[in-house]
């Protein structure tokens, strides 16, 4: 019997997942624990196994879509098994739906009710647009009238967000704002109803009722009626000025307003808004013409003047690229946004002398099969630095602040897709060479995409270090639900001041992002002032 099998939760805070690659086709065998295919999380790229043992009948996740947890993601069975039920089973109501419609439709159009489904003289049913090539669904943003109001054709009624942008939308009709079908925040397909506009004391029930009725029965003589007016399909103007040619010019009231201020003749400017309408972006990008308009001028003038110049003006193709956002983008945005967005961050910038950390670091790197590197001089100073600054080493809630007796040490890491937290579990336990090791394992693997979900969990403090990259200062956002993360960057050579003598000397500077409800200013100092020394003086974290 067929086994079907859905899209699975890789990890704790998986909502959905994609399939970054198939090792197996329609048509192959497949034994249970064979890998199907490779599964990209909001954290890793993990390797999917098989439960189950027969034939791939069926991939209902292409390579590089995304889908929810539990969608259907393949079907294994017999070789040449029926699956029709299967794939059918959902879509069954929507199929039933529509083999019924064609009858549904040709009773209602001969009973009598069908016969009184015509919305009242003056009364226009306004449904969600499509503002955008790609748009399903838009959401209200705000409405900028309100029931009763009375709207004028070109006035802005609202603003809907699309998949792409928040614009503006305005009415193609005047009379009164009777009905809003969708309220602010809420979000509906393209064509559902968004406003009814008519006579005041038009019965707006009456009217949805015939419009939903009409929609129903007459959607393609509708889509006739309204190609046939096309005066109903444009946008207006609050004043039409004539083009060139005598024709009304179609342009939104913010792109006249910057027409007017900058002096712009809208006759001369193309539209690509819908049915040529000029918008603002056309206004801001619009460039006279090359061609020299002659001049009238006095015939004494006419010897004297130099002969104009066509301005060379840069050609080339536009040319852009769509890259669909990867489950580990999106949930690195949505962690990092509830971060930024919840916790107060405050920065707090120390200058570290890394004279002695270079010169202990070659006496250590001498020693036989060792190898450590900067970065481990970090995280094992902010180990030890954690365990003298305990308020450091927290987690904020509603109703306490946690305090975290172990130390997690999360290190940032770039991958292709982004960037990924391994965490280094009881740091303040390791050795330099042991947090080196550590380093270097979970730092290969994530880059592999063989690192594992709990291996990426439970951090109380964090460390990213740009320095190899020779940026001198940055700042990070925390990386929740850690109460600070230290950005780490280049150490330079420069002149410094020592016993009152100009030098040659080599500084780091470190800054340390905190959450101020639960690190205070001073708090964050002194745990830099330890950070520091422990620095300064490397055999202090050998004791």
């Amino acid at each position: 019997m067929a086994e079907v099998i859905n899209m699975p939760r890789l990890s704790d805070t998986m909502e959905e997942g994609t399939v970054a690659k198939w090792l197996k086709k329609v048509g192959d065998k497949i034994e249970e624990g064979d890998i199907l295919a490779e599964i990209e999380t909001d954290k890793a790229t993990m390797e999917f196994e098989s439960f189950h043992e027969g034939t791939l009948l069926h991939i209902g996740i292409e390579e590089g879509d995304g889908a929810p947890v539990d969608s259907l993601l393949a079907i294994i069975g017999e070789d040449g098994e029926d699956i029709s039920g299967l794939l059918n089973g959902t879509a069954t109501p929507v199929v039933k739906e529509e083999a019924a419609a064609p009858a549904e439709i040709e009773s209602s159009a001969e009973s009598p009710v069908a016969a009184s489904t015509e919305i009242p003289e003056g009364v226009e049913i306004i449904t969600m647009p499509r503002l955008s090539d790609t748009m399903e669904e838009g959401t209200v943003a705000a409405w900028l009238k309100k029931v009763g109001d009375t709207v004028e054709e070109g006035d802005i009624l609202a603003e809907i967000e699309t998949d792409k942008a928040t614009m503006e939308f305005e009415s193609f009709y005047s009379g009164v704002l009777l009905h809003i079908g969708i309220q602010e925040g809420e979000s509906a397909p393209v064509d559902d109803v968004l406003a009814v506009i008519g006579p005041e004391g038009t019965d707006v029930n009456a009217a949805l009722s015939a419009s939903s009725g009409s929609r129903a029965v007459e959607s393609a003589p509708k889509t006739e009626e309204k190609a046939a007016e096309p005066s109903k399909m444009q946008d207006p103007v609050a004043e039409a000025a004539p083009s060139q040619n005598g024709q009304r010019i179609l342009a939104s009231p913010l792109a006249k307003k910057i027409a007017s201020d900058k002096g712009i003749n809208l006759s001369d400017v193309s539209g690509s808004g819908d049915h040529g309408r000029i918008v603002k972006r056309d206004v801001e990008n619009y460039q006279p013409s090359t061609s020299v308009t002659p001049v009238a001028v006095a015939p004494s003038e006419t010897k004297a003047s130099a002969p104009m110049v066509p301005i060379n003006l840069p050609v080339g193709e536009e040319s852009i690229e769509e890259v669909k956002n990867s489950s580990m983008r999106k949930a690195i945005t949505k962690h990092l946004g509830a971060s930024k967005f919840t916790a107060p961050h405050f920065y707090l910038t120390i200058e570290v002398d890394m004279d002695n950390a270079k010169a202990s670091r070659a006496q250590i790197n001498n020693l036989p099969d060792t190898k450590v590197s900067f970065n481990d001089m970090v995280l094992k100073a902010c180990a030890m630095a954690l365990k003298k600054h305990p308020q450091v080493n927290t987690t904020w809630t509603d109703d306490a602040t946690i305090f975290k007796h172990h130390i997690h040490m999360g290190v940032a890491v770039a991958v292709d897709e982004g960037l990924v937290v391994p965490v280094i579990k009881f740091a303040d336990q390791l050795s330099l060479t042991q947090l080196g090791a550590s380093v270097k394992d979970l730092a290969g693997r994530a880059r592999s995409k063989k690192i594992k979900p709990d291996e990426m969990e439970g951090s109380t403090f964090t460390v990213s270090n740009l320095g190899m990259f020779g940026i001198l200062e940055f700042t990070s956002i925390i990386n929740k639900p850690n109460s600070a993360i230290l950005s780490v960057g280049a150490i330079v050579e420069k002149p410094v001041v020592k016993n009152g003598e100009i030098v040659v000397g080599n500084t780091m500077k470190v800054t340390l992002a905190c959450d101020h409800r639960t690190v205070d200013g001073a708090v964050g100092a002194q745990f830099l002032q330890t950070l520091r020394a422990y620095l300064e003086n490397p055999v202090t974290m050998l004791a």
